[in-house]
């Protein structure tokens, strides 16, 4: 006869026909709620969260409890959808919360990214540029660490609504039109970026590197994008090459 279901997955199984019925971000009980809510010890209660965790429908967040997730956001990586317009087409409020916002000297990688194409030698680009470093939320979950910075001249973006605003919708205000871009996908773990999200050193990250050009074909935004792996992604459709006939 076969042994009996150990008594924490019984208590999974419970908890997930719960989770299919909740909402994203909808508050979850604690340990001790559940433990006497099912008459048993902590112990029993924490290994059955284990693997709603592991499949990303549960998370903790340290001092705030723990949240039912449907899952991660994804965009499409071939559509130029801002992090302000995807959060409200998914029904989430955006926000940030700023770390940088300043004109400061640019470094190698954001010279080319912004001023390269204008023909100039190495020695003669512009020093500076418009750094602006966020990190964004969907509602209160902290998504990802973004580093955009923009030509000099855009100064103007350093008095715009930085925390609930949208970017790319000032940077139509003052008569550019973000594109075209290309991105350039790579991984790495949270490292310094870990205390603003909320997450361990070695969550693993999704990094997005970005250009975008406006209506001109000019260099207008050089974007550094690291997502928390399990909070988001970004979806790849293809075409599969054909061999050649002989």
């Amino acid at each position: 006869m076969a042994a009996s279901q150990p008594l924490y997955e019984r208590i999974e199984k419970q908890l997930r026909r719960r989770l299919d019925s909740a909402a994203d971000g909808d508050p979850f009980p604690s340990e001790p709620r559940l433990a006497e809510e099912f008459g048993v010890s902590r112990m029993t209660v924490r290994a059955a969260l284990a693997g709603l965790e592991r499949d990303g429908m549960l998370e903790r967040v340290p001092g705030r409890g723990s949240f039912v997730r449907k899952g991660a956001a994804h965009r499409p990586v071939g559509v130029l959808l801002s992090f302000h317009d995807q959060a409200l087409a998914e029904g989430k409020t955006p926000r940030s919360r700023v770390l940088e916002a300043e004109v400061r000297a640019a470094t190698p990688p954001e010279s080319a990214a912004l001023y390269r194409t204008k023909d100039q030698a190495p020695e003669h680009l512009p020093e500076e540029v418009v750094a602006i470093t966020r990190v964004r939320l969907f509602d209160d979950l902290p998504i990802a660490v973004e580093r955009a910075v923009f030509p000099a001249t855009l100064s103007a973006l350093l008095t715009t609504d930085l925390e609930t605003g949208s970017l790319h919708n000032a940077l139509r205000r003052l008569g550019l039109t973000p594109t075209l871009g290309s991105s350039l996908l790579t991984a790495r773990t949270a490292d310094g970026d870990a205390p603003d999200l909320g997450v361990a050193p070695t969550t693993p990250m999704l990094v997005e590197t970005r250009s975008i050009v406006d209506q001109h074909g000019d260099p207008l935004e050089f974007t550094v994008s690291s997502y928390v792996a399990d909070r988001y992604g970004l979806r790849v459709d293809f075409s599969v090459s054909q061999p050649e006939r002989t």
